[in-house]
């Protein structure tokens, strides 16, 4: 059984183990405002809001109202959670100021994708009622509604519906005004301790030693964190699951843990709680999470995930490559560490022992005069696969190259560094002769793979000029002059 609520009122419902939360809403639940558009996380038409009581590091935040995309999203991580549909919005018949500026603006046509579209409007008004600091600016409306497509009304009547939310009243769902939802929202959260050994075939444990003993009892299991990745064998594959276990209660992965050095990453943290961490350390990589997947996706999906899943266009691995990331790994066998770029192997393949999990991720302190450049290309900006990325890491000293570390994905079955072109560049000033030898050691390194995104020879040309691009940057950098990176933007970054 799940306990939850929905749209102020207390749930308990069965779901098996498979079951999203759009089945539960359009089945059991009878509530089909909630649309299925492309199942798998791209179209937003899905779109829902989740509020968890927070704990850990973040228990003492305010509760929050987050996006997900309701077709891949478990039924069962709604334990304890307060979900919020289409249905939810309005006070009788005056319109909550999404809904309303929705109408005003004639925000939309056939429909189909407008009650994803107020649900993302609704996050995002909520989010400005607790940040009033941060005005909404191009960046953060793009960063709200680049997981929603709509085929029909066009942008612009949506965009102006989202900017002039505060003109409308701010009517308040009834739910909104009940003092003791949050802490009833608190027992419901810790109850899925007392009931982890009665939810059939959804497991969660919410210690690491639990997780490696539920791993054990059952390695037919997939593990299971933010399900953006996970859940499209459901709706694509039509697979189904007949045991899960859920990282999302384990709280030794759901840390963010400083050191004298560094940080270790829970694997279970999301790119949402990661940003902020990375937004001050390391723009460059705060900015590409941005072109990760869309507000829904990034809410949900976790660094860990991204890592596990091995996959050749992955967006982080990278850029952690650079860094010179570790990760932690735990099994039967005990705690074990081991370099990020030891751990692929090949296609989808990994240095995981059976019943072994991603702990943590080792992410290092940026040092006062290293710099880092990641650069994305895809066919469109907001939630795309990537064709090619590009990762790159040095220092400039006295005019000389040095610790210079450059990774690519998308360029061959794992994400890998290019130790070669590194060593090429290392030592040497960033003139163009340094950079044409580099180009020529990339060309006679690498044969990239050819698919629907992007041929062998789109591709290496596209790595060779991001190299060009890197060299660019070194020689503004050196002139003094602007780098014009809003301008690039909009093809990669």
């Amino acid at each position: 059984m799940i306990e939850f609520f929905l749209n102020g009122q207390r749930q308990r419902v069965a779901s098996t183990p498979d079951t999203s939360i759009l089945e539960l809403l359009r089945g059991p639940l009878a509530l089909q405002g909630t649309k299925e558009g492309c199942a798998s996380g791209d179209c937003g038409a899905c779109t829902v809001a989740i509020a968890h009581p927070q704990e850990g590091q973040w228990k003492n935040l305010p509760l929050a109202y987050r996006t997900a995309n309701a077709c891949i999203t478990p039924a069962h991580q709604l334990q304890g959670a307060h979900l919020i549909t289409i249905e939810g919005l309005a006070r009788g018949d005056a319109l909550h100021p999404a809904q309303a500026s929705m109408v005003a603006c004639h925000g939309s046509q056939c429909g189909f994708c407008t009650p994803g579209i107020v649900m993302s409007l609704f996050a995002l008004h909520e989010q400005q009622r607790t940040a009033a600091s941060q005005p909404l600016d191009a960046h953060r409306l793009e960063a709200a509604l680049g997981g929603n497509l709509c085929r029909c009304t066009g942008y612009r009547p949506i965009r102006d519906a989202a900017l002039s939310m505060n003109d409308h009243p701010d009517t308040r769902p009834p739910w909104a005004n009940d003092p003791t939802l949050e802490s009833e929202l608190h027992g419901l959260s810790q109850s899925v301790v007392s009931e982890s050994e009665n939810q059939g075939g959804y497991q969660t444990p919410t210690t690491l030693a639990e997780l490696i003993i539920a791993m054990q009892r059952h390695p037919e299991a997939s593990l299971v964190a933010g399900a953006t990745d996970l859940w499209l064998d459901v709706t694509q594959r039509l697979a189904r699951f007949d045991t899960l276990i859920d990282l999302r209660q384990v709280e030794e992965l759901r840390q963010i843990a400083e050191t004298a050095e560094g940080w270790w990453i829970g694997a279970a943290v999301t790119y949402r709680e990661w940003e902020p961490l990375l937004a001050e350390h390391y723009p460059g990589f705060a900015h590409l999470l941005t072109r990760l997947g869309s507000a829904q996706i990034r809410n949900r999906a976790t660094v860990g995930g991204n890592i596990a899943n091995a996959s050749p266009i992955g967006d982080t691995p990278p850029v952690l490559l650079t860094l010179d990331a570790r990760l932690r790994l735990a099994g039967p066998e005990g705690v074990r560490e081991l370099p990020l770029e030891s751990f692929f192997l090949d296609y989808k393949r990994t240095a995981l022992e059976p019943d072994e999990c991603i702990v943590a991720i080792y992410m290092p302190k940026p040092q006062p005069d290293h710099e880092l450049r990641v650069w994305k290309l895809s066919k469109r900006r907001e939630d795309d696969i990537s064709t090619l990325l590009g990762a790159f890491r040095w220092r400039l000293r006295d005019g000389v190259l040095t610790d210079v570390r450059i990774a690519y994905g998308g360029m061959a079955a794992v994400p890998l560094r290019v130790t070669a072109v590194e060593d090429a560049l290392e030592g040497q000033t960033p003139g163009e002769d340094a950079f044409e030898i580099a180009k020529q050691v990339l060309r006679d390194s690498l044969t990239p793979m050819s698919d629907a995104r992007g041929s062998r020879e789109y591709r290496l040309t596209a790595a060779i000029n991001l190299l060009e691009r890197w060299r660019l940057t070194l020689a503004r950098a050196d002139s003094n002059a602007p780098t014009p990176e809003v301008a690039l933007d909009a093809y990669a970054h």
